[in-house]
């Protein structure tokens, strides 16, 4: 009964500790005020009827895009692209540091046996005789278990879960850039393409009208400097051709980056008029929303994670209390090791308290530092994700009145090209107006595919900004 009651009171102390353990010293945390305006920009740029359209984080990234060739080709970034395994990684990481903080918490049980044989000489022995000694032993306990009365390892453990949580949102975050990025660039790849064709059936365009007005000139009827003028067309058609060309090209190169594999030809774009529209997503007036982006959320749990070191900092100025505490059997016969009368403990509690260490103070200023530079980072990055809400919906505002304008433009530019070559067949009129004719057409027409890829980009930026879809 007595053994019984010692290995009770070694359980009821470990218990004790247990309890007693846990009054945390961090600073309780508080959000910061967002450093931005209640609700977005409102006014002429912003004005646009979106009326039932879903929020962003009701569709998923396959709803918002819906052209199966994209679809695909995310979907290949998404398993193969490297940078988003290294986030993936960092979160298996983040996981893992987090479970070993812990595991700090509880105590590690550890189980031990030893033995030893040992001859003693006559000469040193106390009865004046050799002798054989032996001692054999069987414990459980645990060993140097630290018994967090003032907090430091809860601390630690909170500041690896928000480093953890932060590291999630990272991933995230890497995840919405990556489908972002990959539908900018197939999109990009898509009006490249398109320009290509325009600048090939210019060059044809202008190669026949240079034939033309050679035979002309070889007859008298035209003037060498119609035939120089239209030639310096034809070189500059083919300058946009080998310019196009070569963008094309970069563009699947860095496509096939972005999806860590080679994109086949089927899954490409031919140009902007086969992609398929991208649906519209409602922002709302609330600028609250922006909390749901991960960038946004991983800067508060950085946050969150330097205002629990504060409370590992302050726990440095007290004591740390450790306990070492065994229960077992023990006997100098092997044969009599688990026979009545040999059970054994030990109990070790120990306390260190600093006294002189200078190296707390300077690592508690260190710390508060730290926990100010990251509440400017989260307001800053609070502030950068309003700006790129606020320009992306200042750019779907005024994006379908600039392609409308721009359409109606490039129809005018076409029907005055066709008078003025008219004219000039006809004789009416010099081919300086062909010419001015045809290069403001041109470049009209080139325009119309940047607005119209401007459009469909705006609308990727805006799904990012919004904090992307249900499904991240």
């Amino acid at each position: 009964m007595a053994n019984t009651g010692k290995a009770g009171l070694v359980s009821a102390a470990l218990l004790s500790a247990a309890l007693l353990a846990g009054c945390s010293m961090a600073p309780k945390y508080v959000r910061p005020d967002a450093p931005v305006e209640a609700e977005f920009p409102q006014g002429e740029a912003y004005r646009r009827d979106i009326s039932g359209a879903p929020r962003v984080e009701e569709l998923t990234w396959r709803q918002f895009f819906g052209d199966e060739k994209l679809i695909k080709v995310i979907a290949l970034a998404l398993e193969n692209n490297r940078d988003l395994r290294g986030a993936v990684l960092n979160v298996e990481q983040a996981r893992a540091l987090y479970g070993i903080q812990r595991s700090e918490m509880l105590p590690a049980v550890d189980a031990n046996a030893a033995g030893s044989r040992q001859r003693v000489p006559a000469d040193i022995s106390p009865s004046g005789r050799s002798r054989i000694s032996e001692s054999y032993s069987v414990n459980l306990g645990l060993l140097s278990w630290e018994i967090d009365f003032f907090g430091r390892l809860a601390s630690l453990k909170d500041e690896a879960l928000e480093e953890y949580l932060a590291s999630e949102e990272g991933r995230r975050a890497a995840q919405i850039s990556l489908i972002s990025s990959v539908a900018n660039t197939w999109l990009t790849l898509a009006a490249d393409r398109e320009n290509l064709k325009l600048a090939r059936s210019t060059l044809v365009a202008q190669k026949a009208t240079c034939d033309m007005i050679r035979q002309r000139y070889e007859v008298g009827i035209a003037s060498e400097l119609d035939l120089r003028q239209v030639q310096t067309q034809v070189d500059t058609a083919r300058v946009n051709e080998a310019l196009y060309l070569r963008l094309a090209a970069q563009d699947k190169n860095a496509l096939d980056l972005l999806a860590g594999t080679t994109v086949g030809e089927e899954l490409l774009p031919a140009d902007l008029g086969e992609v398929k529209p991208l649906r519209e997503v409602a922002a709302g007036l609330s600028s609250e929303v922006l909390f749901n982006r991960p960038d946004i959320l991983r800067a508060e749990h950085q946050l969150k994670a330097a205002n629990a070191y504060i409370g590992v900092a302050r726990a440095a100025f007290f004591p740390r209390i450790s306990l070492t505490a065994t229960v077992g059997r023990a006997s100098e016969e092997l044969s009599g090791l688990f026979k009545n009368g040999h059970s054994a403990w030990n109990l070790a509690p120990q306390a260190s308290l600093p006294v002189l260490d200078p190296r707390t103070w300077y690592a508690l200023k260190a710390s508060k530092a730290q926990q100010k530079i990251a509440v400017t980072q989260y307001e800053k990055t609070v502030q950068s994700a309003f700006r790129e809400v606020a320009d992306t919906l200042a750019a779907r505002g005024t994006m379908d009145t600039q392609l409308k304008a721009q359409t109606a433009l490039v129809a005018a530019s076409e029907r005055t090209y066709k008078l003025y070559d008219l004219r000039y067949r006809l004789g009416a009129d010099s081919y300086l107006g062909v010419l001015d004719a045809q290069r403001s057409l041109y470049a009209a027409q080139q325009n119309l595919v940047a607005v119209r890829l401007a459009k469909l980009t705006s609308q990727v930026l805006l799904y990012a900004a919004l904090g992307g879809g249900c499904d991240l």
